[in-house]
């Protein structure tokens, strides 16, 4: 799906499409609408760059005790290799 948005908006916001795009991102990932990793591919940076954005406005990242568990168990195989 794409969505057009107007260079009027772009103008109007003075913002650049890459920045309504980590704009975008940003308030999807605040409404728990997009996970962490979904959020900074949809804004086009890497995770980290994405979590220092976050981190600059102060924004929680969620995570829960299921993301705890995953990583856990991806540590635990990378161990193994």
């Amino acid at each position: 799906m794409s969505i057009v948005i107007p260079d009027e908006v772009l103008t109007t916001t003075r913002m650049t499409e890459s920045e309504l795009k980590q704009e975008i991102a940003i308030m999807l990932f605040q409404k728990e609408k997009l996970t962490l990793a979904q959020a900074s591919r949809f804004a086009g940076t890497h995770r980290i760059a994405f979590q220092h954005l976050l981190a600059s406005r102060q924004i929680p990242i969620h995570y829960g005790v299921e993301d705890l568990e995953q990583d856990i168990k991806n540590l635990q195989k990378l161990d193994r290799l």
